[in-house]
Parts: structure tokens; C-alpha cells; sequence
């Protein structure tokens, strides 16, 4: 058995997940070459330390963030973990990536869009070969936003509307997946998505975090109306609120503006007159919308999971939120911790 953690369920399905699950990007050369013994152990270290939930995509070094994923699960046998993976990417072993994009190293293959229903058999096909499992707890339509995609989203929407979203509505009535959903960057696109399909689940990244709250106003109170479960990625904004207002930290995967930096370091000296990290509080505050299940938070060290662990578990003081609000520095109508674990 995992160690307890704090869990809530994913929405109207039977998917209990654990707060904090863990994003498995950075275990796949994320921004920096992740040798092989490291990726795993800090896998495991967190399966052990009661993380239910892992999630992982294609993209992620190129497929091998999926084979990591599964190396660990053969290390823990014992433990019943969920997987989260992704669609609408295709690996080719026979071509090497003409980008790697934020990846610095990674498997030598190719990673191209196909939101197509066959593209879709082909990419969980490939997840599961890599991952070494016949099942996948939950599948994610990746990246179809206008944040990523600019002017062809509506084409690639359409796409996937009668080809991703009807393979994954089969593959769930068929048992070879349990739940989906879509993962995105986008607010606007989450709703659109939530509206037009009724997922079982969104993964929303960097749109509701203690910097920033676009989902606020009409995404997360659709979601919790339609019962969809809702996972947050991306509550540092890819780094900032970890590392808090230094020189080259980033935001959106890239480096921060000044704009970003002086809010980011307005929102640091907050935390620090209340002796509360920056990050602590970035996480606390995700957790604190009733429509969020858990927070995706990546790793690449065993440490930063346990670290991660403690900041779920911590309790902030009150005052902390009321100044923030009163500053505006977070929305006033957005909910404040109030811990029930």
C-alpha cells in the first residue's frame, strides 16, 4: 500500500486521486539531460511516498518520458498506480526531431500532430508498447488550443471533435481506458472543450495559479457544474513561483518578463512577511478551488517530491490570502485554503 496522502476524486468517475500526482516532464530531459538511475528513483521515490497518479505524454522527450514511466512501474509491482498519458502526437522511430523544443535531450524520434482517430490508435498503441501495460487509467487530447496552434486550432478542433474525442469515447466503452479529457493551456479552449464533448476530465496548465486566475470567472464553475473533474499543471508557470523573482526565471517556458517579475516578486515579499515559501503557497492556493481534483507537479529528483509532499501538507496562515486580495494581487472572488485533510 502507498503511504497516505490526501486524495480527492477525479469528477463523476471512480478515480481517486492523490494530492500532489506527478508530472513526468521534467524526468525526460526537461530544460537539462536526466541520467537514467535519477529518472527512475525519483519515480519511485514518489510512488512510495503515496502518489497515486503519474502523468506522462509523448511529447515528453520524445516517448521517453513514457519509457521511464514504465521502467518505474516494473520496479513497484506492489503499489496500484494510475497513469495519465496523451494523444494527438505520433512518435516515428525512423525520422530524429527537427525540434526538441524544451527538451534537451530525449529518444531520437520524431513527434508529429495527428489529432486523427487513427492517429489516436496509433498514439496509445505506442503508449502502451512504451509504457509496458495494456490499459491507461486516463487519456488526454494534448494541446488543442489556440495557445499552441495560433491560427489552424479551428481545422485541427474540427479534427479532433470527429476523430480523437470518438476513438478515446470507443477505447473508454472498450475498458483499454478509464477516463478522458483533454490537457491544455488555454481557458477558453477548456471550456469550449468541456462544452462540446462532456470529458471526464481536463488538465488545465497555467491558467489558474497564484500569479494568474483566467479560469476563474466561467471555466472552473462550468466544470464543477457539468461534474467534470479538473487536474491543474503548471501552478509555478513553468518555474517562477518556485524559484520566486530571479534572473532568468521563467514563465510560459520562457524567460520571465519584467512585467511578470516585479507581480512575481510583489506576490514573494507577501509570503515572506508571513514566513510562508513562495511555492507553498503557490500550491496551496491551487488546491484551495473546490472544482480542482489535484495538482500535476513535475520532479527530477526524489528530494523535490518529498518537498512537494510537505507543501500540500502544510497549513498557511490566513492573513496571507486577505493581503494578497486586498494588494490585488490574486482575484478577490478566488476561494483561500481551508484544509480538509
Amino acid at each position: 500500500m502507498n503511504k497516505a496522502l490526501p486524495k480527492r476524486k477525479l469528477g463523476e468517475t471512480d478515480l481517486e486521486i492523490s494530492l500532489p500526482a506527478l508530472g513526468a516532464a521534467p524526468i525526460a530531459d526537461l530544460y537539462e539531460i536526466i541520467d537514467e538511475e535519477r529518472a527512475v528513483g525519483t519515480l519511485v521515490s514518489a510512488i512510495h511516498q503515496g502518489v497515486n497518479l503519474i502523468d506522462t505524454s509523448p511529447l515528453y522527450g520524445m516517448g521517453l518520458s513514457e519509457l521511464r514511466v514504465g521502467a518505474a512501474l516494473r520496479h513497484t509491482p506492489e503499489y496500484e498506480v494510475m497513469i495519465s498519458s496523451k494523444v494527438g502526437r505520433v512518435t516515428d522511430p525512423f525520422t530524429p526531431p527537427s525540434d526538441r523544443q524544451v527538451f534537451a535531450g530525449g529518444l531520437n524520434h520524431s513527434v508529429t500532430y495527428d489529432y486523427s482517430y487513427d492517429g489516436v490508435m496509433r498514439s496509445i498503441e505506442q503508449s502502451l508498447l512504451r509504457l509496458g501495460r495494456d490499459k491507461i487509467d486516463l487519456v488526454l487530447v494534448h494541446d488543442l488550443d489556440q495557445w499552441t496552434h495560433g491560427d489552424a486550432f479551428s481545422e485541427l478542433y474540427e479534427i479532433a471533435m470527429n476523430g480523437a474525442v470518438v476513438a478515446l469515447k470507443s477505447l473508454r466503452e472498450q475498458g483499454t481506458i478509464r477516463a478522458f479529457g483533454a490537457g491544455l493551456n488555454d481557458a477558453d479552449a477548456a471550456e469550449k472543450f468541456s462544452r462540446d464533448c462532456s470529458p471526464d476530465a481536463i488538465l488545465l496548465a497555467g491558467r489558474y495559479s497564484l500569479l494568474e486566475q483566467p479560469a476563474l470567472d466561467s471555466f472552473l464553475p462550468l466544470a464543477k457544474e457539468l461534474g467534470i473533474g479538473v487536474i491543474l499543471g503548471g501552478v509555478f508557470n513553468s518555474g517562477i513561483l518556485a524559484t520566486g523573482a530571479i534572473k532568468g526565471a521563467r514563465y510560459d517556458y520562457a524567460e520571465a518578463p519584467a512585467e511578470i517579475i516585479e507581480r512575481v516578486r510583489r506576490i514573494e515579499s507577501v509570503c515572506e512577511r508571513h514566513q510562508v515559501p513562495l511555492r507553498r503557497a503557490a500550491v496551496q492556493f491551487a488546491i484551495a478551488h473546490p472544482a480542482v481534483s489535484s495538482l500535476i507537479l513535475g520532479a527530477a529528483r526524489e528530494e523535490e517530491v518529498s518537498m512537494q509532499i510537505e507543501d500540500v501538507k502544510a497549513s498557511i496562515p490566513e492573513e496571507i490570502w486577505s493581503e494578497l486580495k486586498e494588494l490585488g494581487l490574486i482575484n478577490s472572488q478566488a476561494p483561500t485554503p481551508v484544509h480538509d485533510y
